[in-house]
C-alpha cells in the first residue's frame, strides 16, 4: 500500500463497502499524512445499496468521504459506456464503475480500487459451488426441476438464481460446471439469437489455461483460470476503461506481484471451506475493519439490472433492441430478441445479464459502426 499511494496528486479509494476496498481505505488512512478521500455508489434497492458498510468505514478513519446514488434512470448512460469502452461490453457493473470513477475524478487524479482480491482470496460464490459441487453435484442436478419451478426475484444474488444456476451445471465436469456458474448465453440461447449453430468451442481458452496447472488443487486451478481471463479481459478491463474517460488513473494494489504470489501459494482451505470465503483475508483484516463489513456477504459495484429492465428502463429497452433495429444490424433475429424481453419483463426468468449484453452490441454497434449518436443525459441523471 506505501508503494501504490506514492503519487505526486491525491489518492483517493473506491468504497464498495466490503473487505476488499475497506482495507485498502483502512491502509491508505494509516499511511497517509493527510485525510483520505473515498467514493461510493448506492441504489435504491435495499438488496443492492451497500453504503452502510461504506460509511461505517469511511467514519472509522475519518475519510472525506463522497457518495452517489443511482436510480434507473442512470442505464440511460448506456450509450456513453458504448462510446467510451470502444468494443461490445456487457458487464453491467460498468455503469457505476464509470461513474464513480466521475465522482473521484472531481476531487483526485489517482484512485485505488480492489480488483483482483476475489480470485486471489476465494471471495466468489461460485468458488462455493464448484467444492460442493464435487460432493454433491449428482443429486443437485437431480433436483433441477424443482430449481427451475421457483419464482425469478430481482434482489441481489437471489436464492431462485443460485439454485438454478447450481442445478443446471452441478453435473457437469469441473471446468464446465464452473463456466456454467457464469454462463450468460448457453449453446442453446445463442443458437436461438443468431439462427446458427457454433462450432467454436467457448472454452478453448479456459482449456488452456486449465492444462498449465495440472495437479495442483482443483480450486487452486479454477482461480488461475479466472485470474487470467476473466480478471484481465473483464473486470481490469472495466476500471481502466472507466476510469481513463474521466482521465482517472486507477491503482489496483491487490494485483501487486508480492501479494499475488503469496495468494497463490495458500492451500485452498485456507480460502474457501464449506460456505465460508476469503477465509484468511477475513481474519487478517478483523482488528481493521466493523464486523459488518468483514463478516457480511459479497459486495461490489452490481446494479439492479433486472428491477430496472422490469420497469423504468423497459421503454429504453424496447426501443434500443427494436426489432426494426435488430434487423438493421443483421445479427440476432428480432423475434428471438423481442422473446428474451418478453420473458424477463414477465417476470418468469431473470434474463437481466442476457439482455444488458444484447443492449451493449446494439449500442456499440449504432455507435462505432453505423455512426449513430446518441444524447448521454449525463447532467441530467446525476443532478
Amino acid at each position: 500500500m506505501r508503494a501504490h499511494l506514492v503519487a505526486d496528486v491525491p489518492v483517493g479509494v473506491m468504497l464498495s463497502g466490503g473487505v476488499d476496498s475497506g482495507l485498502l481505505a483502512a491502509l491508505a488512512a494509516e499511511e497517509s499524512a493527510e485525510r483520505v478521500r473515498t467514493f461510493s455508489i448506492g441504489f435504491t434497492e435495499a438488496s443492492f445499496d451497500e453504503l452502510a458498510g461504506a460509511r461505517a468505514v469511511a467514519q472509522r478513519y475519518d475519510t472525506i468521504h463522497r457518495e452517489l446514488t443511482l436510480e434507473p434512470d442512470a442505464a440511460l448512460l448506456l450509450p456513453a459506456l458504448a462510446a467510451a469502452f470502444d468494443e461490445p461490453f456487457a458487464d453491467s457493473s460498468s455503469l457505476p464503475t464509470y461513474l464513480v470513477s466521475k465522482l473521484a475524478a472531481e476531487d483526485v487524479k489517482v484512485a485505488l480500487s480492489g480488483e483482483g482480491s476475489d480470485e486471489l482470496f476465494g471471495g466468489y460464490y461460485t468458488y462455493v459451488a464448484d467444492l460442493l459441487a464435487t460432493r454433491f453435484g449428482a443429486a443437485a442436478a437431480a433436483t433441477r426441476p424443482l430449481a427451475e419451478l421457483l419464482p425469478s426475484s430481482t434482489n441481489k444474488v437471489s436464492f431462485d438464481y443460485k439454485a438454478k444456476r447450481f442445478t443446471r451445471a452441478a453435473g457437469l465436469p469441473p471446468l464446465e460446471r464452473h463456466h456454467g456458474w457464469k454462463e450468460i448465453f448457453s449453446a442453446d440461447a445463442r443458437a436461438a439469437l443468431t439462427g446458427r449453430q457454433s462450432a467454436v468451442d467457448p472454452l478453448a481458452e479456459q482449456r488452456a489455461r486449465f492444462a498449465e496447472t495440472e495437479g495442483h488443487e482443483l480450486l487452486t486451478r479454477l482461480q488461475d483460470v479466472d485470474f487470467g481471463l476473466y480478471l484481465v479481459d473483464d473486470l481490469l478491463t472495466k476500471t481502466d476503461r472507466a476510469s481513463m474517460a474521466w482521465s482517472l488513473e486507477a491503482r489496483v494494489p491487490f494485483m501487486d506481484t508480492v501479494v499475488a504470489n503469496f495468494a497463490f501459494s495458500l492451500p485452498a482451505k485456507h480460502k474457501v471451506r464449506g460456505l465460508s470465503k476469503k477465509r484468511l483475508l477475513r481474519k487478517a483484516v478483523e482488528h481493521l475493519l466493523p464486523r459488518e463489513v468483514v463478516h457480511g456477504r459479497k459486495r461490489g459495484f452490481s446494479i439492479p439490472a433486472a428491477a430496472w429492465l422490469r420497469g423504468d428502463l423497459e421503454p429504453f429497452a424496447r426501443e434500443t433492441l427494436s426489432a426494426e433495429a435488430i434487423r438493421r444490424q443483421g445479427f440476432f433475429r428480432p423475434d428471438a430478441v423481442t422473446r428474451v424481453l418478453d420473458t424477463h419483463v414477465s417476470g418468469r426468468e431473470d434474463l437481466s445479464r442476457q439482455l444488458w449484453g444484447l443492449l451493449a452490441f446494439t449500442l456499440w454497434h449504432e455507435h462505432h459502426v453505423e455512426g449513430i449518436r446518441r444524447d448521454a443525459p449525463l447532467e441530467a441523471v446525476l443532478s
